[in-house]
């Protein structure tokens, strides 16, 4: 076994939520802010068990929406940490909704976010390797490096732009 690695599993968070209809937007599906912020509560919970330090978002790479999720559903969401970087964790969220009546289940959306562990001064500390063991797991972790060379060109791009904006008020 890696030293200094967890498994996937070690990070793993469950959250299940009933969508109510204070959760539905006009089309009467669950809002895809309240999601996004479910999605960020259960990867930062992933991060800091696999970092066992405090953590911050450092992105939010991709949420995808693949199907409507309804008041009659309870809506899943299952986090862990799929790859490491030196203080950096790629965490993977899958949102399963399930129709209470039927029991029919579909993966609803899935997202990556990037968290980095940090010390007491807020200063980047090292974080464990992953050791993948599902599926899942592995085919997250050996498809990890292309979108971590994503990320990175990505926030290279964002930084570029934002060099050429202006933070003057408009108003």
């Amino acid at each position: 076994m890696v030293q200094n690695a967890k498994k996937c599993s070690e990070s793993r968070c469950v959250k299940i939520s009933r969508v109510f209809p204070t959760d539905l937007n006009d089309h009467n599906t669950l809002f895809g802010g309240k999601l996004m912020a479910y999605i960020d509560d259960v990867a930062s919970i992933s991060a800091a068990r696999h970092a066992r330090a405090e953590v911050v978002t450092a992105s939010t790479d991709s949420v995808d929406f693949l199907c409507p999720i309804s008041q009659k559903d309870s809506v899943c969401l299952t986090s862990y940490v799929t790859w490491t970087g030196t203080s950096s964790m790629e965490i993977f969220v899958k949102v399963v909704a399930e129709d209470l009546k039927t029991g029919e289940r579909r993966i609803a959306a899935t997202a990556f976010q990037t968290f980095v562990a940090l010390d007491e001064e807020g200063k980047p500390v090292p974080v464990p390797k992953v050791i993948p063991e599902t599926e899942e797991e592995k085919l997250l972790y050996e498809t990890a490096p292309q979108r971590a060379e994503a990320r990175m060109r990505h926030r290279q791009e964002s930084k570029k732009i934002a060099e050429r904006l202006s933070p003057a008020k408009f108003w």
